[in-house]
Protein backbone atom coordinates (compact mmCIF):
# COMPACT_ATOMS: atom_id res chain seq x y z
CA UNK A 1 0.00 0.00 0.00
CA UNK A 2 1.48 3.19 -1.05
CA UNK A 3 2.17 6.32 1.45
CA UNK A 4 -1.14 7.99 0.77
CA UNK A 5 -3.11 5.34 1.28
CA UNK A 6 -1.38 3.82 4.51
CA UNK A 7 -1.79 7.40 5.94
CA UNK A 8 -5.79 7.83 4.99
CA UNK A 9 -6.52 4.43 6.46
CA UNK A 10 -4.22 4.84 9.83
CA UNK A 11 -5.70 8.99 10.37
CA UNK A 12 -9.01 8.97 8.51
CA UNK A 13 -10.79 5.49 7.56
CA UNK A 14 -11.62 4.38 11.01
CA UNK A 15 -14.30 7.71 11.57
CA UNK A 16 -15.12 7.93 8.09
CA UNK A 17 -19.12 8.57 7.60
CA UNK A 18 -20.35 7.41 3.99
CA UNK A 19 -20.81 11.21 3.38
CA UNK A 20 -17.16 12.22 4.26
CA UNK A 21 -16.47 9.16 1.63
CA UNK A 22 -18.02 10.57 -0.84
CA UNK A 23 -16.49 14.15 0.11
CA UNK A 24 -13.16 12.64 -0.47
CA UNK A 25 -13.77 11.22 -3.96
CA UNK A 26 -16.16 13.98 -5.21
CA UNK A 27 -12.70 16.05 -4.75
CA UNK A 28 -10.29 13.50 -6.61
CA UNK A 29 -8.69 12.63 -3.42
CA UNK A 30 -9.27 8.88 -3.08
CA UNK A 31 -11.35 6.73 -5.36
CA UNK A 32 -13.56 3.76 -4.56
CA UNK A 33 -11.16 1.25 -5.63
CA UNK A 34 -8.62 2.93 -3.12
CA UNK A 35 -11.99 2.77 -0.84
CA UNK A 36 -11.79 -1.39 -1.46
CA UNK A 37 -8.18 -1.64 -0.89
CA UNK A 38 -7.71 -0.09 2.02
CA UNK A 39 -10.41 -2.44 3.63
CA UNK A 40 -8.80 -5.38 2.19
CA UNK A 41 -6.11 -4.26 4.29
CA UNK A 42 -7.92 -3.85 7.04
CA UNK A 43 -9.32 -7.05 7.25
CA UNK A 44 -6.19 -9.20 6.40
CA UNK A 45 -4.94 -7.40 9.93
CA UNK A 46 -8.14 -8.27 11.96
CA UNK A 47 -9.92 -10.60 10.53
CA UNK A 48 -7.59 -13.63 11.69
CA UNK A 49 -8.96 -12.37 15.37
CA UNK A 50 -12.22 -11.46 14.80
CA UNK A 51 -13.48 -13.70 12.26
CA UNK A 52 -16.14 -12.10 10.69
CA UNK A 53 -15.86 -12.45 6.77
CA UNK A 54 -16.31 -15.37 4.99
CA UNK A 55 -15.40 -14.66 1.67
CA UNK A 56 -13.92 -11.71 -0.55
CA UNK A 57 -15.64 -10.87 -3.42
CA UNK A 58 -13.06 -11.47 -5.73
CA UNK A 59 -14.78 -8.76 -8.29
CA UNK A 60 -14.97 -5.97 -6.01
CA UNK A 61 -11.80 -4.28 -7.05
CA UNK A 62 -12.76 -4.25 -10.67
CA UNK A 63 -16.43 -3.21 -9.78
CA UNK A 64 -14.77 -0.14 -8.23
CA UNK A 65 -13.18 0.88 -10.99
CA UNK A 66 -16.04 1.12 -13.50
CA UNK A 67 -17.58 3.09 -10.71
CA UNK A 68 -14.74 5.46 -10.42
CA UNK A 69 -15.05 5.63 -14.16
CA UNK A 70 -18.57 6.27 -13.99
CA UNK A 71 -18.06 9.19 -11.51
CA UNK A 72 -15.00 10.65 -14.02
CA UNK A 73 -17.61 10.72 -16.51
CA UNK A 74 -20.06 12.90 -14.19
CA UNK A 75 -22.55 10.33 -13.07
CA UNK A 76 -23.42 9.58 -9.48
CA UNK A 77 -25.93 7.27 -9.01
CA UNK A 78 -26.45 7.77 -5.18
CA UNK A 79 -24.88 8.14 -1.54
CA UNK A 80 -23.60 4.79 -1.83
CA UNK A 81 -21.87 5.20 -5.25
CA UNK A 82 -18.39 3.37 -4.66
CA UNK A 83 -18.92 2.78 -0.73
CA UNK A 84 -18.21 -1.11 -0.23
CA UNK A 85 -20.96 -2.88 2.07
CA UNK A 86 -20.78 -6.55 3.19
CA UNK A 87 -23.38 -8.69 2.88
CA UNK A 88 -24.57 -11.27 5.68
CA UNK A 89 -24.18 -15.25 4.32
CA UNK A 90 -27.91 -15.74 3.61
CA UNK A 91 -28.49 -13.60 0.64
CA UNK A 92 -28.06 -14.64 -2.99
CA UNK A 93 -25.02 -12.96 -5.43
CA UNK A 94 -24.59 -14.13 -8.76
CA UNK A 95 -21.03 -13.36 -8.45
CA UNK A 96 -18.48 -15.47 -7.63
CA UNK A 97 -19.34 -15.98 -4.13
CA UNK A 98 -21.41 -18.51 -2.24
CA UNK A 99 -24.63 -18.00 0.03
CA UNK A 100 -24.10 -20.57 2.57
CA UNK A 101 -25.98 -19.77 5.69
CA UNK A 102 -23.24 -20.50 7.40
CA UNK A 103 -23.61 -24.00 6.70
CA UNK A 104 -21.07 -26.65 5.64
CA UNK A 105 -23.73 -28.37 4.09
CA UNK A 106 -24.19 -25.56 1.29
CA UNK A 107 -20.48 -24.15 0.91
CA UNK A 108 -20.54 -25.56 -2.72
CA UNK A 109 -23.86 -23.30 -3.35
CA UNK A 110 -23.72 -20.62 -5.90
CA UNK A 111 -26.78 -18.94 -6.15
CA UNK A 112 -27.97 -18.25 -9.97
CA UNK A 113 -29.50 -14.59 -9.15
CA UNK A 114 -29.06 -11.41 -6.72
CA UNK A 115 -31.32 -11.04 -3.99
CA UNK A 116 -33.91 -8.33 -4.62
CA UNK A 117 -31.86 -5.94 -1.88
CA UNK A 118 -28.43 -6.63 -3.80
CA UNK A 119 -29.84 -5.30 -6.94
CA UNK A 120 -31.30 -2.76 -5.54
CA UNK A 121 -27.56 -1.67 -3.80
CA UNK A 122 -25.60 -2.58 -7.29
CA UNK A 123 -28.36 -0.15 -8.70
CA UNK A 124 -27.37 2.28 -6.19
CA UNK A 125 -23.88 1.74 -6.73
CA UNK A 126 -22.31 -0.10 -3.68
CA UNK A 127 -19.41 -2.50 -3.89
CA UNK A 128 -20.30 -5.76 -3.01
CA UNK A 129 -16.98 -6.73 -0.64
CA UNK A 130 -18.02 -9.76 0.55
CA UNK A 131 -19.82 -11.84 2.96
CA UNK A 132 -19.93 -12.57 6.42
CA UNK A 133 -20.20 -15.31 8.76
CA UNK A 134 -23.07 -15.62 10.98
CA UNK A 135 -24.53 -17.94 13.45
CA UNK A 136 -25.61 -20.78 11.51
CA UNK A 137 -28.97 -21.36 10.41
CA UNK A 138 -30.19 -17.84 12.22
CA UNK A 139 -29.20 -19.14 15.14
CA UNK A 140 -32.13 -21.90 14.78
CA UNK A 141 -29.99 -24.93 14.59
CA UNK A 142 -29.26 -25.63 18.02
CA UNK A 143 -30.33 -24.17 21.87
CA UNK A 144 -27.01 -25.09 22.87
CA UNK A 145 -25.13 -22.93 20.20
CA UNK A 146 -23.23 -20.01 20.39
CA UNK A 147 -23.71 -16.82 18.84
CA UNK A 148 -21.70 -16.58 16.13
CA UNK A 149 -20.54 -19.98 15.33
CA UNK A 150 -21.23 -22.07 12.13
CA UNK A 151 -19.95 -24.98 10.84
CA UNK A 152 -18.26 -22.86 7.66
CA UNK A 153 -17.17 -20.33 9.00
CA UNK A 154 -16.20 -21.11 12.92
CA UNK A 155 -16.74 -18.74 15.46
CA UNK A 156 -17.09 -14.57 15.46
CA UNK A 157 -15.66 -13.41 18.09
CA UNK A 158 -16.27 -9.67 19.53
CA UNK A 159 -14.11 -6.87 18.42
CA UNK A 160 -14.07 -5.50 21.65
CA UNK A 161 -13.19 -8.24 23.47
CA UNK A 162 -14.48 -11.29 25.50
CA UNK A 163 -18.05 -10.32 25.01
CA UNK A 164 -20.41 -12.07 23.14
CA UNK A 165 -20.68 -11.00 19.85
CA UNK A 166 -24.51 -11.32 19.15
CA UNK A 167 -26.26 -13.12 16.87
CA UNK A 168 -27.52 -14.55 14.13
CA UNK A 169 -26.09 -11.04 12.07
CA UNK A 170 -22.63 -11.68 14.06
CA UNK A 171 -20.27 -11.33 11.65
CA UNK A 172 -22.14 -8.52 9.74
CA UNK A 173 -22.09 -6.11 13.16
CA UNK A 174 -18.45 -7.59 14.25
CA UNK A 175 -17.16 -6.29 10.76
CA UNK A 176 -18.10 -2.86 10.62
CA UNK A 177 -17.44 -2.09 14.20
CA UNK A 178 -13.88 -3.62 13.36
CA UNK A 179 -14.08 -1.32 10.77
CA UNK A 180 -13.93 -3.83 7.84
CA UNK A 181 -16.30 -2.03 5.76
CA UNK A 182 -18.44 1.22 5.84
CA UNK A 183 -21.80 -0.96 6.43
CA UNK A 184 -22.70 -4.29 6.32
CA UNK A 185 -26.44 -6.07 5.77
CA UNK A 186 -28.30 -8.32 8.12
CA UNK A 187 -31.32 -10.13 8.85
CA UNK A 188 -33.56 -10.48 11.71
CA UNK A 189 -36.47 -12.68 12.98
CA UNK A 190 -36.21 -11.78 16.31
CA UNK A 191 -33.24 -9.71 17.49
CA UNK A 192 -30.46 -10.66 14.54
CA UNK A 193 -30.31 -7.44 13.99
CA UNK A 194 -30.95 -5.38 16.93
CA UNK A 195 -28.98 -8.09 19.12
CA UNK A 196 -25.44 -7.70 17.38
CA UNK A 197 -25.57 -4.36 16.99
CA UNK A 198 -26.17 -3.68 20.46
CA UNK A 199 -22.98 -6.48 21.33
CA UNK A 200 -20.89 -4.57 18.52
CA UNK A 201 -21.82 -0.93 19.41
CA UNK A 202 -23.65 0.02 16.39
CA UNK A 203 -26.68 1.31 14.64
CA UNK A 204 -28.67 -1.17 13.44
CA UNK A 205 -32.04 -0.80 12.14
CA UNK A 206 -34.83 -3.71 11.57
CA UNK A 207 -37.42 -2.70 9.63
CA UNK A 208 -41.29 -3.18 9.80
CA UNK A 209 -41.22 -6.62 7.53
CA UNK A 210 -41.82 -5.72 4.02
CA UNK A 211 -39.90 -2.65 3.76
CA UNK A 212 -37.37 -4.45 2.24
CA UNK A 213 -38.01 -7.43 0.11
CA UNK A 214 -36.85 -11.07 1.58
CA UNK A 215 -36.81 -12.25 -1.91
CA UNK A 216 -33.02 -14.08 -2.72
CA UNK A 217 -32.49 -14.44 1.33
CA UNK A 218 -31.93 -17.78 2.54
CA UNK A 219 -35.51 -17.95 5.55
CA UNK A 220 -36.59 -18.55 8.59
CA UNK A 221 -39.97 -17.17 8.61
CA UNK A 222 -42.57 -16.14 6.37
CA UNK A 223 -44.24 -13.80 8.52
CA UNK A 224 -40.88 -12.77 11.09
CA UNK A 225 -37.95 -12.24 8.14
CA UNK A 226 -36.40 -8.73 7.84
CA UNK A 227 -33.39 -7.64 6.46
CA UNK A 228 -31.92 -4.45 7.59
CA UNK A 229 -27.96 -2.36 7.32
CA UNK A 230 -25.76 -2.23 10.54
CA UNK A 231 -23.68 0.75 10.50
CA UNK A 232 -21.63 3.09 12.65
CA UNK A 233 -23.93 6.52 12.36
CA UNK A 234 -27.57 7.00 12.39
CA UNK A 235 -27.51 8.58 8.89
CA UNK A 236 -25.18 5.91 7.07
CA UNK A 237 -27.45 3.27 8.11
CA UNK A 238 -30.65 5.31 7.13
CA UNK A 239 -28.41 5.84 3.61
CA UNK A 240 -28.51 2.55 3.46
CA UNK A 241 -32.09 1.46 4.30
CA UNK A 242 -33.76 3.97 2.08
CA UNK A 243 -31.66 2.69 -0.78
CA UNK A 244 -33.43 -0.70 -0.27
CA UNK A 245 -36.83 0.04 0.30
CA UNK A 246 -38.98 -1.06 -3.09
CA UNK A 247 -41.18 -3.26 -4.09
CA UNK A 248 -40.95 -6.77 -5.42
CA UNK A 249 -43.31 -8.49 -7.22
CA UNK A 250 -41.89 -11.78 -5.87
CA UNK A 251 -42.37 -10.73 -2.33
CA UNK A 252 -46.27 -9.63 -2.04
CA UNK A 253 -45.51 -7.75 1.46
CA UNK A 254 -43.34 -5.46 0.00
CA UNK A 255 -46.44 -3.58 -2.17
CA UNK A 256 -46.75 -1.93 1.31
CA UNK A 257 -43.61 0.30 0.83
CA UNK A 258 -45.21 1.94 -2.17
CA UNK A 259 -46.49 4.43 0.04
CA UNK A 260 -42.40 5.45 1.56
CA UNK A 261 -41.47 6.77 -2.23
CA UNK A 262 -40.46 9.74 -2.43
CA UNK A 263 -39.63 10.02 1.52
CA UNK A 264 -36.26 12.30 2.14
CA UNK A 265 -34.84 10.09 4.97
CA UNK A 266 -32.21 11.99 5.60
CA UNK A 267 -34.08 15.27 5.94
CA UNK A 268 -35.42 13.28 9.14
CA UNK A 269 -32.59 13.63 10.95
CA UNK A 270 -33.23 16.39 13.53
CA UNK A 271 -31.15 17.24 16.49
CA UNK A 272 -34.95 18.72 17.58
CA UNK A 273 -36.54 15.53 17.03
CA UNK A 274 -37.42 14.56 20.37
CA UNK A 275 -39.14 17.89 21.68
CA UNK A 276 -42.43 17.15 22.08
CA UNK A 277 -42.32 13.62 22.19
CA UNK A 278 -43.78 10.77 24.32
CA UNK A 279 -41.36 7.98 25.00
CA UNK A 280 -42.75 4.86 27.04
CA UNK A 281 -40.78 2.81 29.27
CA UNK A 282 -42.15 -0.80 29.90
CA UNK A 283 -39.81 -1.46 33.00
CA UNK A 284 -41.55 -4.88 34.08
CA UNK A 285 -40.49 -6.67 30.59
CA UNK A 286 -36.49 -6.08 31.79
CA UNK A 287 -35.48 -3.98 34.57
CA UNK A 288 -35.30 -7.40 36.84
CA UNK A 289 -32.88 -9.36 34.06
CA UNK A 290 -30.50 -6.42 34.24
CA UNK A 291 -27.86 -4.99 36.11
CA UNK A 292 -27.39 -2.51 38.61
CA UNK A 293 -24.74 -1.06 35.92
CA UNK A 294 -26.60 -1.52 32.81
CA UNK A 295 -30.20 0.00 35.29
CA UNK A 296 -28.23 2.90 36.05
CA UNK A 297 -26.84 3.46 32.25
CA UNK A 298 -30.14 3.08 31.46
CA UNK A 299 -31.96 5.87 33.59
CA UNK A 300 -28.79 7.99 32.14
CA UNK A 301 -29.78 7.90 28.65
CA UNK A 302 -33.59 8.66 29.47
CA UNK A 303 -32.27 11.85 31.71
CA UNK A 304 -30.47 12.69 28.12
CA UNK A 305 -33.30 12.49 25.85
CA UNK A 306 -35.80 14.37 28.37
CA UNK A 307 -32.82 17.25 28.29
CA UNK A 308 -33.56 17.43 24.81
CA UNK A 309 -37.28 18.00 25.16
CA UNK A 310 -38.39 14.29 25.16
CA UNK A 311 -41.48 13.38 27.94
CA UNK A 312 -40.70 10.40 29.77
CA UNK A 313 -43.97 8.33 30.67
CA UNK A 314 -42.64 5.44 32.88
CA UNK A 315 -43.51 1.86 33.85
CA UNK A 316 -46.18 1.30 31.11
CA UNK A 317 -47.47 -1.65 31.60
CA UNK A 318 -47.92 -3.74 28.24
CA UNK A 319 -50.14 -6.67 28.96
CA UNK A 320 -47.76 -9.14 28.23
CA UNK A 321 -44.20 -10.30 28.02
CA UNK A 322 -41.84 -11.91 25.67
CA UNK A 323 -42.11 -15.68 26.86
CA UNK A 324 -46.27 -14.95 25.96
CA UNK A 325 -45.54 -14.98 22.65
CA UNK A 326 -43.31 -18.32 22.11
CA UNK A 327 -42.05 -19.53 19.08
CA UNK A 328 -44.02 -22.03 17.64
CA UNK A 329 -44.68 -19.50 14.71
CA UNK A 330 -41.08 -20.20 13.46
CA UNK A 331 -40.69 -23.90 14.57
CA UNK A 332 -43.30 -24.30 11.83
CA UNK A 333 -42.87 -22.01 9.39
CA UNK A 334 -39.09 -22.54 9.16
CA UNK A 335 -39.48 -25.98 7.69
CA UNK A 336 -41.88 -25.00 4.75
CA UNK A 337 -39.69 -21.72 3.87
CA UNK A 338 -36.39 -23.71 3.35
CA UNK A 339 -37.32 -26.21 1.61
CA UNK A 340 -39.43 -23.69 -0.67
CA UNK A 341 -35.71 -21.75 -0.87
CA UNK A 342 -34.11 -25.26 -1.57
CA UNK A 343 -36.47 -26.50 -3.98
CA UNK A 344 -35.99 -23.76 -6.02
CA UNK A 345 -32.32 -24.03 -6.79
CA UNK A 346 -30.75 -25.77 -9.50
CA UNK A 347 -30.50 -29.06 -9.76
CA UNK A 348 -27.01 -29.30 -9.49
CA UNK A 349 -27.69 -28.55 -5.05
CA UNK A 350 -27.67 -31.72 -3.97
CA UNK A 351 -29.11 -30.21 -0.73
CA UNK A 352 -33.20 -30.27 -1.23
CA UNK A 353 -34.92 -30.00 1.77
CA UNK A 354 -34.41 -29.43 5.65
CA UNK A 355 -34.09 -33.60 5.51
CA UNK A 356 -30.77 -33.36 3.38
CA UNK A 357 -29.07 -30.83 5.70
CA UNK A 358 -29.93 -32.79 8.95
CA UNK A 359 -28.39 -36.06 7.19
CA UNK A 360 -25.18 -34.20 5.89
CA UNK A 361 -24.34 -33.10 9.65
CA UNK A 362 -25.05 -36.70 10.38
CA UNK A 363 -22.51 -37.79 8.08
CA UNK A 364 -19.95 -34.91 9.20
CA UNK A 365 -20.84 -34.69 12.67
CA UNK A 366 -17.09 -33.82 13.73
CA UNK A 367 -17.21 -30.54 11.67
CA UNK A 368 -21.26 -29.53 11.72
CA UNK A 369 -22.64 -30.70 15.18
CA UNK A 370 -19.93 -29.35 17.56
CA UNK A 371 -23.28 -28.32 19.06
CA UNK A 372 -25.86 -30.54 18.21
CA UNK A 373 -28.76 -29.81 16.02
CA UNK A 374 -32.07 -30.78 17.94
CA UNK A 375 -33.43 -27.59 16.53
CA UNK A 376 -33.15 -28.75 13.14
CA UNK A 377 -34.43 -32.29 13.96
CA UNK A 378 -37.29 -30.78 15.55
CA UNK A 379 -38.34 -28.36 13.39
CA UNK A 380 -38.14 -31.38 10.46
CA UNK A 381 -40.40 -33.11 12.80
CA UNK A 382 -43.09 -30.81 11.50
CA UNK A 383 -45.66 -31.57 8.33
CA UNK A 384 -44.13 -28.36 6.32
CA UNK A 385 -47.82 -27.57 4.84
CA UNK A 386 -48.41 -24.77 8.15
CA UNK A 387 -51.92 -26.63 8.50
CA UNK A 388 -50.93 -27.80 12.25
CA UNK A 389 -53.51 -26.64 14.97
CA UNK A 390 -50.25 -25.64 17.17
CA UNK A 391 -49.00 -23.05 13.63
CA UNK A 392 -52.72 -21.37 13.26
CA UNK A 393 -53.23 -20.77 17.08
CA UNK A 394 -50.10 -19.41 17.91
CA UNK A 395 -49.73 -17.12 14.38
CA UNK A 396 -53.45 -15.41 15.52
CA UNK A 397 -52.38 -15.36 19.07
CA UNK A 398 -48.79 -13.29 18.54
CA UNK A 399 -50.78 -11.10 16.26
CA UNK A 400 -53.17 -10.24 19.08
CA UNK A 401 -50.43 -9.93 22.13
CA UNK A 402 -48.64 -7.86 19.94
CA UNK A 403 -50.86 -5.55 18.81
CA UNK A 404 -54.59 -5.46 20.50
CA UNK A 405 -52.92 -6.12 24.18
CA UNK A 406 -49.55 -4.70 24.24
CA UNK A 407 -47.96 -2.18 21.83
CA UNK A 408 -50.80 -0.91 19.76
CA UNK A 409 -52.92 -0.31 23.14
CA UNK A 410 -50.14 0.65 25.09
CA UNK A 411 -49.00 3.80 21.73
CA UNK A 412 -52.81 4.58 22.04
CA UNK A 413 -53.66 4.74 25.49
CA UNK A 414 -50.84 6.64 26.70
CA UNK A 415 -50.64 8.53 23.15
CA UNK A 416 -46.51 7.74 23.05
CA UNK A 417 -44.30 8.22 20.42
CA UNK A 418 -41.67 5.89 21.30
CA UNK A 419 -41.06 3.36 23.12
CA UNK A 420 -38.27 1.30 25.28
CA UNK A 421 -39.85 -2.05 25.95
CA UNK A 422 -36.60 -4.54 26.03
CA UNK A 423 -33.84 -5.33 27.92
CA UNK A 424 -30.24 -3.20 27.08
CA UNK A 425 -27.74 -5.63 25.80
CA UNK A 426 -24.55 -6.31 27.04
CA UNK A 427 -20.90 -5.43 27.13
CA UNK A 428 -21.29 -2.14 24.71
CA UNK A 429 -23.64 -0.70 26.85
CA UNK A 430 -25.45 0.06 24.12
CA UNK A 431 -29.57 0.65 24.59
CA UNK A 432 -32.23 -0.44 22.29
CA UNK A 433 -34.58 2.71 21.27
CA UNK A 434 -37.70 1.45 18.87
CA UNK A 435 -38.72 4.43 16.88
CA UNK A 436 -42.46 4.67 15.52
CA UNK A 437 -42.68 8.30 14.08
CA UNK A 438 -40.45 10.03 11.52
CA UNK A 439 -38.01 12.16 13.43
CA UNK A 440 -35.13 10.81 15.13
CA UNK A 441 -32.01 12.26 16.40
CA UNK A 442 -28.89 12.21 14.90
CA UNK A 443 -26.12 10.54 17.23
CA UNK A 444 -23.01 10.59 18.00
CA UNK A 445 -20.45 8.06 16.61
CA UNK A 446 -19.08 7.55 19.59
CA UNK A 447 -19.35 3.76 20.21
CA UNK A 448 -19.74 4.12 23.80
CA UNK A 449 -23.00 5.83 23.22
CA UNK A 450 -25.20 4.75 20.52
CA UNK A 451 -28.93 4.02 20.18
CA UNK A 452 -29.93 1.13 18.10
CA UNK A 453 -32.92 2.31 16.15
CA UNK A 454 -35.76 -0.16 15.51
CA UNK A 455 -39.34 0.68 12.71
CA UNK A 456 -41.79 -0.73 15.24
CA UNK A 457 -45.51 -1.80 15.53
CA UNK A 458 -46.11 -2.93 11.76
CA UNK A 459 -45.37 0.81 10.79
CA UNK A 460 -42.16 2.84 9.10
CA UNK A 461 -41.47 6.25 9.49
CA UNK A 462 -44.87 8.16 8.10
CA UNK A 463 -44.36 11.53 5.66
CA UNK A 464 -46.02 13.52 8.39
Amino acid sequence: MNGKLEKFRKEWLEEATIRQMQQKMGDNEISSEELVIMYLQRISEVDQTVNAILEINPQALQTARSLDEERRSGKVRSLLHGIPVLLKDNMDTSDKMHTSCGSLAMKDYFAEEDAFLVKKLREAGAVILGKTNMTEWANFMSDRMRNGWSSRGGQVNNPYGPFDVGGSSSGAAAAVSANMAAVSIGTETSGSIINPSAQNALVGIKPTVGAISRSGIIPLSFTQDTPGPMARTVEDATITFSLMIGHDSDDPVTKGSDCYAGIDWLSLLDPKALIGKRIGIARSIFEREISTERKAQFDTVLTQMEALGAEIIDSIDLGAMEDDLGYNVLLYEFKAALNAYLGKTPMTNPVRTLSDVIRFNKEHSEETLKYGQVMLEKVDRTSGTLKEPAYIEALIKNRHLAGEVALDKAFNEHRIDFHYFRKTMDAASVQRLVIRQSQFPHLSRKKESLFVLQCADGHLPSRN
